[in-house]
């Protein structure tokens, strides 16, 4: 379903020089597969969901995805494209403070497909518990509820894969494993293929995959690692 290769991505830097942050020769995911990443901090991990997304460009390299290179694609098709065949669990949440929970998952839908499924809206929130939290704002909401909304929100446009970036980041720890269950059991649940990035070895350790960024990217270590080996 997804597979990437020779992917490289690096940022500019005030002094004028680039900043390399992935090399990843190949990495591939499975329709329905379930993949945690763990790696030290700075270590490319949300640079390779976020290009993975088409969030950010790359320099070189493929992103397959069901056949289709995403690299090629301009900015604005690669926008719609996720929109419309991937969630994003982001770890900092990015609801829409002045909208309710149910208007949050509309919109998503909006921008995916152009239109609105009420029913199914309503039946994502109350599949993550929050159905009697249908006109509340995220203000008024706990942060473990705000991220539940934000899960409701990537699946709602029925998404093949599910990118979550440190979803228990911000979660206190008596919310922490509802947060995994809830993204875990939905993914099975929809056929939903997922990359789930995490410093948590307690919450990598529940899924059957588990890979090290190191392992995969050519430029994780960190470099005096590199120039000894």
């Amino acid at each position: 379903m997804l597979n990437i290769w020779n992917l490289k991505k690096s940022f500019s830097q005030p002094d004028g020089g680039r900043l390399e942050i992935l090399d990843i020769p190949s990495f591939e995911v499975a329709e329905g597969e379930q993949v945690v990443l763990v790696g030290r901090s700075g270590g490319g991990k949300t640079t390779l969901l976020h290009s993975i997304a088409g969030i950010t460009s790359v320099d070189s390299g493929k992103i397959q995805f069901f056949n289709q290179n995403l690299v090629e694609f301009p900015e604005s098709m690669r926008d719609r494209f996720r929109a419309r065949n991937m969630g994003y669990v982001f770890q900092t949440f990015n609801l829409l403070p002045a909208f309710t929970t149910l208007e949050n998952v509309l919109l998503g839908m909006a921008f995916a497909k152009g239109r609105q499924d009420r029913d199914y809206a309503n039946f994502l929130l109350d599949r993550v518990g929050l159905s009697h939290r249908l006109d509340h704002k995220p203000e008024q909401m706990s942060v473990g509820e705000q991220q539940r909304v934000a899960v409701a929100r990537a699946l709602a446009n029925r998404p093949r894969l599910l990118l979550a970036d440190e979803p228990t980041a911000n979660i206190d720890p008596s919310n922490q494993q509802g947060i995994v269950d809830l993204i875990k059991d939905s993914c099975a649940e929809f056929n939903i293929a997922l990359i789930l990035v995490t410093h948590t070895m307690e919450v990598a350790e529940q899924f059957e995959r588990i890979d090290r960024l190191e392992d995969i990217n050519l430029l994780a270590s960190p470099a005096s690692e590199r120039e000894s080996s």
